[in-house]
């Protein structure tokens, strides 16, 4: 039996602590009484994955086999997740290629010949050939791509069908192709608690007019992302995910890894620091002296470049609902960890990726959406800092953008955010104009870049944190970067410290909430 998640307390025996900076990492002291929050140990994969696959489809929640589902001559459709989950990427073969391959011999044994394959990217940029391939196999790739394996387009006119509205009034309009098929099957890795569910169709084949009613200023302040029950956007999903089923059945697979996202060279990163060995520290080692040589560009090809090597630690399938249940339950066994009460501050370092910069750059808005939007989101039940308490994060902020992947971001970074960063501002003011604006729906249909739109949301995000919080201060942050964004930026933990007595005072509680692996606080 794995061991349960732990808050530990420094104390004089405590050895510096591992901290991620963006493509850096480094030990840190913490003050003497600093809570750290550890998640519990990864939990241990199923085995056989193609078994666990098989039994998911043969024996599904609340639906019949997947092939009873299937017959001649019908129209069936398989949607998956694009490459923004899991992070680090699955080292091959991704178990999305796994699912699919089982479902296309169903169907195949079947006589089923209308099959499409459609990567539900929403806004997102779209999937590069080789990225494809990565996801879904060598052999599926070689027999659908290009004409039956593509990204979903969320700006083609001819290619979205218009579905309804919800009760609240929630316009419904997705893919056409997944809305007029008789059979649509959606295969998930659900990473964080965020993701799957009800999210997967309404969200991963909608259109700009379908994801506005949530992906808005409102309902991100009453949203608690890794806790459905207290989030708005949820239960907006949920609304959305009932028109969808009045108009074509989703059978649902969704697939949850473990949380030991480093192959055996960064195998440190995955571990409680006391137990490191004599071969971990000196992996350790070479690993800061390798990025203290480095040139910037070398780093960003080196950290991409790491895939995971994730296990399999749950396949289930069915019915959207009871399938999303079983899989929460599982990401709460290996992330949650119990703590008593609110902090002061908070603090947490940032990694070198986050969904929206694989294969790419983490420019400083995906900063501030990592930090903001997820980290200080990983939370059940109320934040892990309190109401006017202090965020502190390590990443080096960098004024750097890719600028195939993130064309829109380099205007709002240098236009928006020099005029306002106050979201609902950013919201009336700008959204539609670049939401609509040609060029960015051309390069978002016919080039690599995401939708015109989506630096909006990445701010969005963060605006829980931003009326919640007091002060966030940045250590190593690029001053100019974090002043565009109304940060601070501070040179060390220590500075950060002081300049958060300002806010909190000059002896507050403090709560280091530890990655990798991924935790989340279960705040009583």
């Amino acid at each position: 039996m794995s061991r349960p998640g732990m808050v530990l307390e420094v104390d004089e025996r405590t050895p510096p602590l591992l901290v991620h900076a963006g493509e850096s990492v480094h030990l840190q002291q913490f003050p003497l009484g600093t809570r750290v929050v550890y998640p519990p140990d990864s939990l241990p994969g199923v085995g056989d994955v193609d078994a666990a696959i098989h039994t998911a489809l043969e024996s599904p929640h609340d639906s019949p086999p997947l092939r009873e589902l299937l017959w001649p001559g019908m129209r069936l459709t398989i949607a998956f997740d694009d490459i923004s989950v899991p992070l680090p990427p699955m080292r091959p073969p991704d178990v999305r290629q796994r699912v699919i391959e089982a479902v296309l011999e169903q169907a195949a044994a079947i006589g089923v010949d209308d099959v499409e394959l459609i990567s539900a990217i929403a806004l997102h940029r779209r999937m590069t050939p080789e990225e494809m391939k990565a996801v879904v196999g060598e052999r599926v790739f070689r027999s659908f791509w290009p004409e039956r394996l593509r990204n979903h387009d969320a700006e083609d006119p001819n290619g979205l069908a218009y579905l309804g509205q919800t009760d609240h009034g929630e316009a419904v309009e997705i893919n056409r192709r997944a809305a007029e098929s008789d059979l649509l099957v959606y295969v998930n890795v659900t990473y964080v608690a965020m993701n799957g569910g009800h999210k997967s169709v309404p969200v991963g084949l909608a259109s700009y007019r379908s994801l506005q009613p949530h992906h808005n200023v409102g309902v991100v302040r009453h949203s608690a992302f890794n806790d459905p029950p207290q989030s708005a956007m949820h239960h907006s999903y949920q609304r959305m995910g009932a028109v969808v089923a009045d108009h074509v059945r989703v059978f649902t697979v969704e697939t949850t890894v473990n949380n030991d996202p480093f192959p055996e060279q960064l195998g440190f990163l995955n571990k409680r620091e006391w137990e490191w060995g004599v071969g971990d520290q000196a992996r350790y080692l070479a690993l800061r002296r390798a990025n203290a040589l480095a040139p910037t560009a070398v780093r960003h090809k080196v950290w991409q470049a790491t895939r995971a090597p994730y296990q399999i630690t749950g396949v289930n399938a069915g019915a959207t609902d009871p399938v999303h249940e079983r899989t929460l339950a599982t990401l709460y066994r290996q992330q949650l960890t119990e703590v008593d009460g609110q902090s002061d501050v908070l603090i947490f370092g940032l990694p070198y990726l986050c969904p929206y910069n694989v294969d790419s750059i983490m420019n400083p808005i995906l900063v501030m959406c990592l930090g903001l939007g997820y980290f200080f989101n990983m939370y059940r039940n109320r934040p892990l800092v309190r109401q006017g308490g202090a965020l502190i994060m390590f990443h080096p902020v960098p004024w750097e953008f890719h600028q195939v992947h993130h064309p829109s971001y380099v205007d709002f970074f240098e236009e928006v955010l020099a005029e306002t960063t106050d979201p609902a501002q950013i919201e009336s003011k700008f959204e539609a104009q670049y939401a609509t604006d040609p060029w960015y729906v051309h390069l978002y249909r016919n080039s690599h870049a995401y939708h015109g739109v989506h630096p909006f949301y990445m701010w969005y995000w963060g605006a829980k944190a931003l009326s919640h919080l007091s002060e966030v201060i940045v250590v190593g942050g690029d001053r100019r970067s974090c002043a565009r964004m109304g940060f601070r930026s501070a040179s060390t933990f220590n500075d950060a410290l002081e300049m958060a007595a300002d806010s909190v005072g000059h002896s507050p509680s403090l709560t280091y909430l530890h990655n990798p692996p991924l935790s989340m606080g279960e705040v009583r």
